[in-house]
């Protein structure tokens, strides 16, 4: 069995394929049985929903995505939070009142891409599944990589729906005749061999024993005995779930450290089959409305196997939140789901990447060799830039933006949809996100800066959030007097006030007042301007940086959370379309003059 390199190189011609066969369904109008019959993309609120629709009306109407497809966003229910394993009760519920009997012979994917990405806060913005990749002409997004990724999938599959989510990227090498089938009742999982710390912010699956003693292949159909949700170590050596990696077997789910130790299989997506999902759906219907989260791989998969046992369901460790009504829901989905035939597909030749916070963004994008060559990432995708690809730092990322021959990018760092003047300098390890910056600005290392069109009382306005990559936006405090707790870049939210003349007060966060964080504080000023929003918000990061006086009570402010309720989207997207524009009009003056 091949590996290392020779395994690195399968994996990465197997990932090209997948990519050449979606490129060729690309504004083409798919048989049926060659592709997905619906792709479902869940939204938290309406908001989102309006946004998710507007991007997937434009990128149908230029023709990026495969056509004759039922394309549609489903959003949650009003109210209380109900987590992916909720929203994936409500999306059956939808599929079965849009389509009726029909249902029971669809092949569906469900991506979440529900919720608010405040650890990667520019794609709160557009959305998660709508997160641009350096790749692809026109640029990908990662709603156009998983339809890639998984271009083999529906015509194995049988009717059921197929869960993922919106942020990570699943590579892998089956050999050159095998396909990943779907075609077991019950629930199908994908298992990705992976290093014990791995394991633990994941879920891991306990495998029954081989019943044959032949050497590993690039892919193994197995039975589940358990799964565990984010296990200590201990419990993975206790529960058998460590297994030991041959020789023989591939290396392309674990780095070349782990190679011949001992790994664990990690979760990313699973199947059920139409004859669960209806069982699913028909315990939905009897619960009503659901008054707490559930997740779809702590509360679902947990209850499948026969090691399963009710252990879990009092471990709220790893819950959102508690309670008894928690406990109920747990309670009755176990005995809904145990017993349950639980296959999972072992990925032996795989690798499993999250893009789901400012760390993983920047380092996948930018310094990730691995990626680079399996995906053929590039450092400068459908941009001016003032060097050529070739001579731009190979660990920087320009997307889809304008940058003057004398601005400057510092390796680590991603630009994205903005224009960057003669005078501007990107530190490192930053990420600079739709923005329009034409004054003389150097951008300390680490910063994270984004601008959004907000419509407020009718007229379209500017402001732009700024945030050093280390900030922790979900922190939050319950009490005023615990605000010291906070920090923003480095600094304590109370000097920060201080510095901005702003006096401590309730007035200064939006949302609810025991939940006061960096995401609902009021310190981002609302400009008439594009370039006025980003000048303000950058004298803010430097009154921090470099601790001077810059007064905000004189502006209207905003918080994040405002922000992202009084988005436009239609102003953002234009802004984009400018750029294309005039890149695309750039390019074709240097073809006519070569």
């Amino acid at each position: 069995m091949l590996v290392g390199a020779e395994a690195e190189a399968l994996l990465q011609r197997a990932t090209q394929k997948r990519l050449e066969k979606f490129a060729d369904l690309r504004g083409k109008i798919v048989l049926p049985g060659e592709f997905w019959d619906v792709v479902v993309i869940t939204a938290v609120d309406k908001k989102q929903e309006v946004a998710y629709q507007q991007q997937l009306s434009e990128k149908l109407k230029r023709k990026e995505l495969p056509l004759g497809v039922h394309y549609c966003v489903l959003v949650d229910p009003p109210g209380q939070k109900i987590g992916n394993g909720g929203s994936t009760l409500h999306v059956l519920q939808c599929l079965e009142e849009h389509y009726g009997d029909k249902w029971d012979s669809l092949t569906v994917i469900l991506i979440h891409s529900g919720g608010y990405s405040q650890r990667l806060p520019n794609a709160s913005v557009l959305g998660k599944i709508f997160t641009s990749l350096p790749f692809g002409d026109p640029v990908y997004q990662m709603l156009d990589l998983k339809l890639a990724m998984y271009i083999d999938f529906p015509i194995q599959m049988n009717p059921g729906v197929l869960i993922t989510c919106a942020d990570d990227i699943e590579l892998y090498y089956t050999g050159e005749t095998n396909f990943i089938r779907f075609d077991q009742p019950g629930f199908t999982a994908l298992a990705h061999p992976s290093s014990l710390t791995i394991g633990m912010t994941h879920g891991v699956f306990v495998l029954e024993p081989s019943s044959h003693l032949t050497e590993k292949g690039d892919l193994e159909y197995r039975s589940c005995k358990r799964f565990l949700h984010k296990p200590s170590i201990e419990s993975m050596y206790q529960s058998g779930a460590v297994c030991l990696m041959s020789q023989s077997s591939p290396s392309g789910g674990i780095e070349d450290s782990v190679l011949n130790s001992e790994h664990v299989y990690t979760d990313s997506l699973f199947y059920i089959d139409h004859t669960t999902a209806k069982l699913l759906l028909t315990f939905y219907k009897q619960m009503g409305k659901l008054c707490c989260e559930i997740d779809a791989y702590g509360d679902f998969l947990q209850a499948l196997g026969p090691g399963a046992t009710e252990e879990y369901i009092k471990n709220t460790e790893a819950a959102s939140e508690a309670g008894s009504h928690f406990m109920e829901i747990r309670e009755k989905i176990y005995s809904l789901l145990k017993g349950l035939p639980f296959n999972v597909i072992l990925l032996n030749n795989s690798k499993f990447y999250h893009i789901g916070t400012t760390h993983e963004y920047l380092f996948h994008f930018t310094s990730d060799r691995k990626l680079k060559r399996e995906l053929g990432l590039l450092p400068n995708i459908f941009s001016i830039c003032p060097k050529s690809a070739e001579d731009l730092e190979k660990s920087a990322c320009i997307i889809h933006s304008i940058l003057s021959h004398k601005s400057s990018v510092a390796p680590g760092s991603l630009v994205e949809y903005s224009r960057l003047g003669s005078d501007v300098s990107v530190g490192t390890n930053s990420i600079i996100s739709g923005c329009c910056i034409d004054v003389k600005a150097l951008l300390p290392p680490n910063t994270f800066i984004t601008t959004l069109s907000v419509r407020i009382g009718g007229e379209v306005m500017y402001a732009s959030m700024v945030f050093g990559i280390e900030d922790n936006l979900k922190k939050n405090v319950t009490k005023l007097s615990d605000i010291h707790l906070l920090h923003y870049f480095g600094i304590s939210l109370i000097e920060c006030f201080k510095l901005w003349g702003l006096g401590v007060s309730d007035q200064l966060f939006s949302g609810h007042k025991t939940a006061l964080s960096l995401w609902t504080v009021r310190i981002f000023p609302v400009c008439s301007s594009l370039n006025g929003s980003v000048e303000v918000s950058l004298r803010i990061l430097n009154s921090v940086k470099n601790m001077s006086l810059f007064h905000l009570d004189g502006f209207k402010l905003l918080s994040v959370e405002e922000m992202l309720h009084y988005k436009d989207i239609d102003d953002m997207l234009r802004f984009r379309q400018q750029l294309y524009e005039e890149i695309t009009l750039q390019k074709l003056k240097e073809k006519s003059d070569m």
